[in-house]
């Protein structure tokens, strides 16, 4: 990472760590959560170029697998965070594998036809409770601290967010991430450097499965329950929003997206409830229309021009 996401990022974890003493600890999981989705999600669409329709399922998967491993086979918590994981990636790897033969909008379409799929076996299948999702998943305990107290458990989300976008961002500034970028902007000119393109495009496709996973299987855990809504459609639609509100392609655009989001949820739902899918919908439609580099990416081309650099 760049020295000046070095310091965003430790001053970043540093707030957090301190925000329990402030801000209601499962709000703060619940953006953790979201936001790792979201920056999972960044990695495919803002530095590949490969817009999934889908990406839910990925999310639904881990946390049902999640769930089950904890509530039915009794495996340890990381043990069962970690079976989640290796199941959205796993699925992240037979869907891409489809996928990534078809390019734009058939692309998206192909994984949000996979997605529907997975998503009614879901409803159908025993083992996830169906419309009633699979409740009571007990948290557990990590080096003998109980989990079920929130403060234990906020500190392990804390750790789980720090290291995933950690990882995040190596894989960007990698030369594996450059190849991205270069694909991202010039497929054709990837190709004739004598790039498997398909191989890169599949294995960001994995990473960003087994990252969307992680983030469904720790809000499992956080919530103790998984339902259909986090395989839905509507939670993939929720995802774009996201990374377009923060910035994609930015590194803490993601989280900003996700912490907008989910406030503005958390804090309309009791007052306007329906009306909320509504206002979702209003910022979309801003976001595109005016402020199409997002949130961060507007306020970064602003410092350039103030700085006298192009944007």
């Amino acid at each position: 990472m760049s020295r000046r996401v070095t310091i965003a990022y430790l001053v970043g974890l540093g707030l957090l760590l301190l925000a329990p003493m402030f801000i209601y600890p499962i709000l703060v999981m619940k953006v953790l959560c979201f936001a790792l989705f979201a920056c999972a999600f960044n990695l495919l669409l803002g530095y590949t170029g490969l817009l999934s329709f889908g990406h839910a399922v990925f999310l639904g998967t881990a946390a049902y697998v999640t769930g089950h491993a904890l509530k039915v086979w009794q495996l340890p918590t990381l043990l069962g965070l970690l079976a989640g994981t290796i199941a959205a990636a796993a699925l992240g790897w037979a869907i891409g594998s489809l996928a990534i033969r078809r390019q734009g909008i058939y692309f998206a379409m192909v994984t949000l036809a996979l997605a529907q799929m997975v998503f009614f076996f879901f409803l159908q299948a025993p083992f996830t409770g169906g419309e009633d999702g699979l409740q009571g998943v007990p948290r557990g305990s990590l080096f003998g601290l109980d989990l079920a107290e929130d403060i234990n458990l906020y500190y392990l989300v804390v750790a789980i967010f720090a290291g995933a976008f950690w990882l995040i961002q190596r894989t960007i500034h990698s030369p594996f991430g450059q190849i991205l970028k270069a694909i991202r902007e010039n497929e054709p000119r990837a190709i004739s450097l004598g790039y498997d393109v398909a191989k890169y495009k599949l294995l960001a496709f994995v990473l960003s499965a087994g990252l969307a996973g992680l983030a469904g299987a720790t809000k499992t855990l956080v919530f103790k329950f998984a339902t259909l809504t986090d395989a839905h459609w509507h939670t993939s639609g929720e995802v774009v929003l996201m990374t377009l509100l923060g910035g994609m392609g930015t590194v803490f655009g993601p989280v900003v997206g996700a912490t907008v989001i989910v406030t503005l949820q958390n804090e309309l739902a009791d007052k306007v409830g329906s009306l909320v899918t509504v206002i979702m919908g209003a910022i979309f439609v801003i976001c595109v229309l005016a402020f199409r580099r997002g949130i961060v990416g507007e306020s970064l081309a602003l410092y350039k021009r103030m700085i006298g650099q192009k944007p």
